[in-house]
């Protein structure tokens, strides 16, 4: 499966909902939920959706916004380690299920998000 085919699958009202259903968790959630601006929820959702819209194919609008994502830099700040991603994948995972995203598109999106998730962990253990 290429990559392209996320969007095309889901679309960005797809990618949109499973980011919804994903912070609707990361709000109440007592380790990975005060990483988040307090004050900015919108914003944070916003740029989750835009950025996984353009990674997938979809249109550019976080990268004019935003520039180069530079994921692990903007993260560092956060104290990620395994639990924190473990905790993330998780409550990904649930959205995804929520959203009956599954098949090969499923598979790929598990396969990035936990790729990515490791790759912004910036604690030992």
């Amino acid at each position: 499966m290429e990559e392209r085919q996320v969007m095309d699958e889901l679309g960005e009202e797809g990618i949109a909902a499973f980011v919804s259903a994903f912070y609707r968790r990361v709000r109440s959630d007592d380790l990975v939920g005060p990483m988040y601006p307090a004050n900015d929820w919108q914003g944070s959702e916003e740029r989750l959706r835009d950025f996984l819209v353009f990674r997938f194919g979809g249109p550019d609008r976080y990268i004019r916004e935003r520039g180069h994502p530079r994921l692990r830099m903007r993260h560092i700040p956060f104290a990620i380690g395994e639990k924190e991603r473990d905790r993330w994948l998780m409550m990904m995972g649930e959205a995804l299920d929520e959203c009956s995203v599954t098949g090969p598109v499923r598979d790929m999106l598990d396969t990035f998000f936990s790729q990515t998730a490791d790759f912004m962990r910036n604690q030992p253990g």
